[in-house]
């Protein structure tokens, strides 16, 4: 993206691209624990295609959170791929699989991990500054997804200042700002009141409906997945399709 010329996608839209997005071929992870290591996945298989909209279910413990960490390369499988319009992902060397990360995945979490002492504008702009966009490009960016998710008021406000939803809501523009093709969210909503969730659930569903965007949500709220076009259950470190 050339600085200078207003705000303009990152990503690719040739036509023509793979129908599959995102891939994950015989995953296993698993975490030392007292007990000895337990395994979360084993041998899970998931194929998302482009522009598709999935909820992960499952109770608790049983590997969602690992499963959505892995396919956004924050933790390495201990076997298995991850492939991405049919590339190894993991085996990108580091640097170009955190510029992958940067600008392909989006990530959303229950917690938003916002940067307290930094404005609404502040946090949103981070990624196309670690991005390497200038600062100027990369403001205008910012400001125009908080006014997309509806805060275009609340720019300057420090992240303290702002209600849980609204926090919850530049942690989505933060995601979005670099319009990644895959939005992966963990529980976004789990800490929010049912008004404020269902606007983040109709924000989600507006912005697959705008952009053609993957969004891949774990989750136990049942208004949520019921709004994805897809849902999965994990069951014994594998997925089972449907509920």
């Amino acid at each position: 993206m050339a600085d200078g010329q207003g705000v303009s996608p990152l990503r690719d839209e040739t036509p023509g691209r793979e129908e599959l997005c995102i891939q994950a071929v015989d995953l296993y992870k698993g975490y030392c624990s007292k007990g000895g290591e337990i395994m979360v996945l084993q041998g899970l298989q998931l194929a998302v295609r482009f522009g598709e909209t999935l909820a992960v279910l499952g109770s608790s413990g049983i590997g969602k959170s690992t499963l959505l960490h892995v396919l956004g390369t924050l933790d390495r499988p201990d076997a298995g791929k991850v492939l991405f319009k049919g590339e190894d992902v993991f085996l990108f060397p580091e640097a170009k699989l955190a510029r992958f990360r940067n600008a392909t995945i989006g990530f959303v979490f229950q917690f938003h991990h916002l940067l307290f002492e930094f404005s609404a504008l502040e946090n949103a702009m981070m990624p196309a500054l670690i991005h390497g966009i200038k600062k100027k490009t990369a403001r205008g960016m910012a400001e125009t997804i908080l006014h997309r998710v509806g805060l275009g008021e609340r720019l300057a406000h420090k992240v303290g200042e702002l209600s849980g939803g609204e926090q919850q809501r530049v942690a989505v523009a933060r995601a979005l700002v670099l319009n990644p093709e895959v939005l992966l969210a963990d529980e976004p909503t789990g800490n929010l009141d049912a008004r404020t969730a269902a606007g983040i659930h109709r924000l989600l569903h507006e912005l697959n409906a705008e952009r053609n965007m993957t969004i891949i949500v774990v989750t136990h709220n049942m208004d949520l997945a019921d709004q994805m076009k897809r849902k999965v259950t994990i069951r014994d470190g594998r997925i089972a399709e449907g509920l």
